[in-house]
């Protein structure tokens, strides 16, 4: 490597990591005062001039919380949402993407898979007027469970067209070879196949866990009882003409952030590695 190729590479390293120490910057400002702002005393959060640190650590946030704001209860409707939305677009997208992934020759199949890959350009917006009306009509609306299935309906698409890229890397022989040991197709999947997309399964779980998790519009559209909000409803009613408290606001986003931490801290290296392996080829 001649001395420029040299100095260019160093300069293309350099503008590299201050790219991204930059954006971990960013990325981690915010979420830091979020959390000291949740631990100052009620009084010094709106103190002049500006107290970065807290004179002393302080829970009234998180007690006010979960003590007035029922946020325990709000908490438990959003995981338990969240889980059985997850859960059941899960079971869905695997079955939708082997099937695609091994009929992927068939037309029908093809055009199938572009029907996919059009629901995820259609703005949700759009849905959610005619969603409303359909399942007021029907007397669906205000359940926790038909909130669940509506979300499961939202990230079946997005699941398939990912378990299809992750089957596609799997060879057909080892499900044959389970048939020829005599699995039904279906325990083939179940016992052969699906152990060792796990990477897959988890990313898939964790993507569509999360995106539940956040939504904020169909949860306002369709739930109006107090008991049965969940967390970013509850979070988006602490907003009120009369200000933010925001002590409670932010206690309230630092509980909000755990699960989805969680997730990602011990799913990471299946997330990464099923992310990796269901990369589309160029």
């Amino acid at each position: 490597m001649t001395p420029k190729k040299r100095i260019l590479s160093g300069i293309a390293a350099s503008a590299r990591v201050i790219a991204l120490a930059l954006f971990l910057l960013f990325a981690i400002v915010p979420l830091a005062w979020i959390v000291i702002t949740s631990l100052k005393p009620p009084e010094e959060i709106y103190t002049f001039p500006l107290r970065y640190l807290p004179s002393k650590v302080s829970f009234a946030g998180y007690a006010k919380l979960l003590r007035f704001a029922k946020f325990g209860n709000y908490f438990l409707n959003s995981l338990a949402i969240s889980l059985l939305a997850a859960g059941g677009g899960l079971i869905i997208s695997v079955l939708a993407g082997f099937t695609l992934s091994r009929l992927r020759t068939n037309p029908k199949i093809k055009s199938t898979l572009l029907l996919l890959y059009f629901t995820q350009m259609v703005p949700s917006f759009l849905l959610m007027v005619p969603l409303f009306f359909t399942l007021s009509k029907l007397h669906l609306t205000n359940s926790r469970v038909v909130l669940a299935v509506v979300y499961s309906a939202t990230t079946i698409a997005f699941g398939a067209i990912m378990a299809k890229s992750f089957f596609d890397r799997i060879p057909a022989s080892l499900e044959e070879a389970a048939l020829i040991d005599g699995c039904t197709p279906l325990a083939a999947l179940f016992r052969v196949i699906l152990p060792v997309s796990l990477p897959g399964l988890v990313a898939i779980f964790s993507f569509a866990f999360v995106n539940v998790w956040n939504e904020l519009f169909l949860a306002v559209m369709l739930i109006s009882s107090d008991s049965k909000l969940t967390v970013p409803v509850a979070l988006n009613s602490f907003i009120s003409k009369a200000g933010v408290s925001w002590d409670v606001m932010s206690a309230g986003i630092v509980l909000a952030l755990l699960p989805t931490m969680v997730i990602f801290a011990f799913g990471q290296k299946y997330i990464v590695a099923g992310l990796t392996d269901g990369g589309v080829k160029g």
